[in-house]
């Protein structure tokens, strides 16, 4: 299968996954690539910075800028509507998953 193909499909399970983390916690860039490729995605940070911004530009994530060591960290945090699109995410992926599993 073409990787474009793929890399598309999987950009909304990228974007449930970071939805999932910034709920249970701050996350931040760098600790949320390491996490992705836990699971499996082989993204750069070039490609995951963008769509931290586009959630953030689209309201899902607030972003909080800190010093750490004396550099500035960007975390990111769900916002309310980040958890009601995050609800409906999950309940739509539990359907799709019980049809094709």
């Amino acid at each position: 299968m073409d990787n474009k193909v793929l890399r598309k499909l999987f950009l909304g399970f990228i974007q449930i996954h970071i939805l999932h983390h910034a709920k249970e916690e701050a996350i931040y860039g760098s600790w949320m690539l390491e996490e992705l490729r836990e699971h499996g995605y082989e993204i750069s940070a070039g490609t995951l910075y963008p769509i931290l911004h586009n959630m953030e530009v689209d309201q899902l994530l607030v972003k909080e800028e800190v010093n750490v060591n004396g550099k500035i960290r960007k975390y990111y945090r769900i916002t309310s509507w980040g958890e009601s699109v995050l609800n409906e995410a999950r309940s739509k992926a539990y359907e799709l998953f019980k049809e094709i599993k």
